[in-house]
């Protein structure tokens, strides 16, 4: 017989009873909480030290090596106390600074050495990797050693028996100059970084690099880490010579020394990057394949400086790779050629000095019409902008859209930074064909057009009235293309009013 019971009776489920605490109601006696707190805490005792658990922790796979962590000790930290009360607080940090560029130095060296001896030798010794590819990855990485060894070797010849250096100035003066020697590593880390992820793909080379990566020696650190810590050195090396100008007093002799050392190493740093961005210029451009021989512009070839490049989205949601070369906008789509990237032209590349920027607000493209399932299923369009031909004729007009708000805005200043040398040029040549005007004309004659206020009620660009003017049409909104006719209607009457006022006072327009 099935007996069910009143629903009113307060049941708690067996499940929810774990232990002995759990069975004691919850008072305010905060006694028996604290009983109740310490039976628990038996309880999880107990079965930590079960033999059930002790096999299923058995039975878990070793852990792996902590990874190797350099030292870390200040230079202050090995001086005794009698030295340190002998020398000022400055003084104190001058060294420190002066301690961590020859530490930095010789961890640099260690580093050098690791990525020949741990990755480089047994990959070719396994034939994991030819001998082409890796002296394509690795460079002149060896060649580099001998010459921070010597920096290393004349601070130590420097540094007084109780640990000081009294002048580095003119030791970094000599030796600075010989950091030209990373042009061709820096200019060639792009491609490399190319290939070595090329052959990632490969699995005996992933199984050997993740081995590696397991090892304490590497300290968490991939072999691409390795490869690049020369080029992040290069870029201490000024921050690390002003800490130790801003530590030295005013009547020290390195004064004058190491602010020439700081201009040597900006001059150094600045040749490295001018030779890193002409390769990198010159590698995207071996990429770009061409679908129409009119795609084929000469100014591309001729590129010697990358401005700015990266995935955007047009408007119908097709990822682009966009290069903004000093001279040239091209538009591509990505491509695989036998399992290496490459670059298919989109449409007509867009010289720079022919290029209109439009900033679009969010919204101002939204979905149905032409942009029908543009920018995903959104409502309305975010971190938008347009590039089009300052000149209607060719009907080249893309909307393209950013990750985020901060890669639009990159994106723009980039844009706008390109082209307003340009700008400047046609508003000085522009400014130069107006016509003159009295000013009683441009006061009283209620059909000329006032320039400045139709410009400021548009709120678009000078370049942009003047397409309106242009004999292809205009594709820009019915008030600017309405601004443009009374401009055009405006200029025969204009003429004949300045035949008459001939006599009297003129000035230009502007």
């Amino acid at each position: 017989l099935y007996l069910q019971e009143p629903s009113n009776k307060r049941v708690r489920p067996l499940a929810r009873v774990t232990s002995l605490a759990n069975l004691i109601s919850p008072v305010r006696n905060g006694a028996v909480r604290r009983f109740g707190q310490t039976i628990q805490s038996f309880a999880l005792r107990s079965e930590s030290k079960s033999p059930g658990c002790a096999q299923k922790s058995c039975s878990r796979s070793a852990a792996p090596t902590p990874p190797k962590r350099r030292n870390s000790v200040l230079w202050s930290e090995m001086l005794d106390v009698n030295m340190k009360e002998s020398l000022s607080t400055k003084e104190i940090k001058r060294q420190e600074a002066i301690y961590e560029m020859s530490r930095g130095e010789q961890d640099l060296i260690e580093d050098l050495k690791l990525a020949r001896k741990a990755y480089h030798d047994p990959m070719l010794k396994l034939s994991i990797m030819s001998e082409e590819e890796l002296t394509h990855i690795f460079g002149d990485l060896d060649s580099y050693i001998p010459l921070h060894e010597d920096l290393l070797a004349s601070l130590g010849e420097a540094t007084k028996p109780d640990g000081t250096v009294e002048q580095i100035g003119p030791i970094l003066v000599k030796w600075l100059p010989r950091l030209h020697a990373y042009k061709g590593y820096c200019s060639n880390q792009l491609a490399a970084k190319a290939l070595l992820d090329q052959k990632k793909q490969d699995r005996r080379v992933q199984d050997f690099l993740q081995r590696c990566l397991e090892s304490p020696f590497s300290r968490k650190l991939d072999l691409w880490s390795f490869l690049d810590i020369p080029r992040s050195r290069l870029v201490k090396y000024p921050l690390l010579l002003k800490e130790i100008l801003r530590h030295t007093p005013k009547d020290h002799p390195d004064i004058q020394i190491l602010e020439e050392a700081i201009s040597i190493i900006q001059g150094v740093l600045s040749d490295i990057n001018l030779k890193k961005g002409e390769s990198e210029c010159q590698y995207y451009i071996d990429k770009l394949e061409y679908l129409d021989e009119k795609q084929k512009d000469p100014r591309i070839e001729g590129s010697k400086a990358l401005l700015c490049h990266g995935e955007l989205k047009n408007k119908n949601g097709h990822k682009l790779y966009v290069f903004l070369f000093q001279d040239i906008l091209v538009l591509t789509r990505p491509v695989t050629r036998n399992e290496r990237q490459a670059y298919q032209v989109y449409r007509q590349p867009i010289p720079v000095q022919e290029l209109l920027l439009e900033d679009l607000q969010d919204g101002d493209v939204k979905m149905g019409g032409s942009f029908r399932g543009a920018f995903g299923n959104s409502d309305k369009a975010k971190n938008i902008f347009r590039v089009r031909f300052q000149d209607p004729c060719p009907g080249q007009s893309h909307t393209l859209q950013a990750n985020n708000v901060f890669h639009k805005q990159q994106w723009v200043n980039c844009i706008r930074t390109a082209i307003a040398p340009f700008q400047r040029t046609a508003a000085t040549a522009e400014l130069k064909e107006l016509p003159e005007l009295s000013e009683e004309l441009e006061e009283n004659n209620p059909s000329v057009p006032n320039v400045r206020a139709q410009k400021r009620q548009s709120g678009v660009s000078e370049i942009e009235l003047d397409e309106s003017t242009s004999e292809c049409g205009s594709i820009l909104d019915s008030e600017e293309g309405k601004g443009g006719k009374a401009q055009r209607s405006s200029t025969g009457h204009r003429t004949k009013q300045e035949k008459q006022l001939s006599g009297k006072r003129k000035e230009t327009l502007v």
